[in-house]
C-alpha cells in the first residue's frame, strides 16, 4: 500500500509540475503542443482543440512541449515569439507550482498537530556548562548557528552536528536583541535521565500550541528549510563529504517513503511522517529543477538571459535549435544518470 503511495506521490508532482508550464503557457497565450505525463512510448492520447494529452508508460518525469521551444517557428504563438519575461515565467512556473505543494503539504501537516517544540530554552539540565551569564540563558532563542539560520528545533540539532571542533558561532535573540557568542563550546555532555545515562547539550526546549497564524509559519519555514537541505547537499558533494552511493533515485525515495510508512506506529503518524516526506521531495524538484544545468529549466532561463544579452547587444536573432542541441544533450546525460542511480538503488534493494 505504502509503495501505490509513493508512486502516487511523485505523479502528482509530476502533475502539478507540468500544469505550471502548461497554465503560464496557455494564459500569456503560447501554443501548447502536447502535454504529457512521464516518458516513453504513450498508453493513452487524446486531441482536444490544439494540444494532444498524453500518458506515457516510463514513470520518469513528463513535459510540456510548446511550438518553438527548441526550433525556429513562424507561429506568432511560438514560445520563442514570446517575450523574454513571459518566457522566464512559463519556465519558472513549474518549479514553483512544486514548491507550492510542498508549502500546502505542509500547511494541512501543521494544522493537524496540537502544537511543536520551539527554539527556545525553557531549562538547563542540572549543572550544564551552558548555563551561565556569558553564554545560554533561560529564554534565549536560537537565531543563527555557525551563520545558518534557525528556523525549526530540528534544526538546532542538524546544525551542530555539522561542527567539526566542538565550538560554534551562535546567535540568540535574547529581550528583543541578537546576541553574538562566538567560539561556544557545544559539546555533548553524559546526564542521567530516568535513570539511565544521555548524551545531551543539556538544554530543555519550550512548546508552543498550534494555531492558524502558527501553522502558516511553521509551514513556510519548513519549505525553507527543505530548500535549504538540497543546497547544503550538494555542497557536501562538492566538497566530498558525501558520495553519488549516498544519492537516491526515484526507486530508493520509493522504498524509502514506504519504510517510513511501515515503521510508523499508527496510520495517523504514518501519514503526517509520508506528508513531510512528499512536503520535502516537492521543495526537492522544485530547487534542483532550478539549477543551470541544460535540459532543466533553470538551465533553460540561464541560456535565456544570456541569448536575451546577445541579442540585445548585436541586435542579431540566435538560432534556437542551437540551444535545442545542447539542452537535447543534456537530456541524454541526464537519463543515463538517473538510469545509474535507479540501477544503484535497486541493486540495494536486491541485496537486502
Amino acid at each position: 500500500m505504502y509503495i501505490l503511495l509513493a508512486v502516487l506521490i511523485f505523479g502528482v508532482l509530476i502533475l502539478t509540475h507540468e500544469l505550471g508550464h502548461f497554465i503560464t503557457a496557455k494564459l500569456f497565450g503560447v501554443r501548447v503542443n502536447e502535454f504529457s505525463i512521464c516518458m516513453g512510448p504513450a498508453i493513452f492520447r487524446k486531441t482536444v482543440g490544439e494540444t494532444t494529452y498524453a500518458l506515457r508508460c516510463i514513470p520518469i518525469g513528463g513535459y510540456c512541449a510548446m511550438e518553438g521551444e527548441d526550433e525556429h517557428s513562424d507561429d506568432p504563438r511560438s514560445f520563442t515569439g514570446a517575450k523574454a519575461w513571459k518566457r522566464a515565467i512559463i519556465l519558472a512556473a513549474g518549479s514553483a507550482m512544486n514548491f507550492l505543494t510542498g508549502l500546502l503539504i505542509l500547511l494541512v501537516m501543521y494544522c493537524t498537530i496540537a502544537g511543536t517544540t520551539t527554539t527556545k530554552i525553557e531549562a538547563f539540565f542540572p549543572e550544564c556548562p551552558l548555563e551561565r551569564a556569558d553564554r545560554l540563558q533561560v529564554g534565549d532563542v536560537f537565531h543563527r548557528i555557525d551563520g545558518r539560520r534557525v528556523y525549526l528545533y530540528s534544526d538546532v540539532a542538524m546544525l551542530l552536528s555539522r561542527d567539526t571542533d566542538g565550538l560554534v558561532d551562535l546567535e540568540v535573540k535574547r529581550d528583543g536583541n541578537i546576541v553574538a557568542l562566538n567560539d561556544l563550546p557545544m559539546q555533548k555532555q553524559a546526564y542521567e535521565v530516568d535513570g539511565e545515562t544521555v548524551y545531551r547539550y543539556g538544554l530543555y526546549f519550550g512548546y508552543e500550541e498550534m494555531s492558524i497564524g502558527s501553522a502558516f509559519r511553521y509551514a513556510w519555514y519548513s519549505a525553507l528549510d527543505h530548500a535549504r537541505m538540497v543546497w547544503m547537499s550538494l555542497s557536501d558533494l562538492i566538497k566530498g563529504l558525501v558520495s553519488v552511493e549516498d544519492m537516491s533515485g526515484p526507486v530508493g525515495i520509493v522504498s524509502v517513503i514506504a519504510q517510513t510508512g511501515k515503521a510508523s506506529e499508527t496510520a495517523g503518524v504514518a501519514a503526517l511522517n509520508i506528508s513531510y516526506l512528499g512536503a520535502f521531495i516537492a521543495v526537492n524538484l522544485a530547487v534542483m529543477n532550478l539549477l543551470p544545468i541544460p535540459a532543466l529549466d533553470g538551465g533553460r532561463i540561464f541560456f535565456l538571459l544570456i541569448t536575451t544579452v546577445i541579442e540585445k547587444t548585436t541586435r542579431r536573432k540566435i538560432d534556437p535549435k542551437y540551444e535545442g542541441y545542447i539542452h537535447a544533450a543534456g537530456m541524454v546525460l541526464l537519463l543515463a544518470f538517473i538510469a545509474f542511480i535507479t540501477l544503484k538503488d535497486i541493486w540495494k534493494l536486491i541485496g537486502h
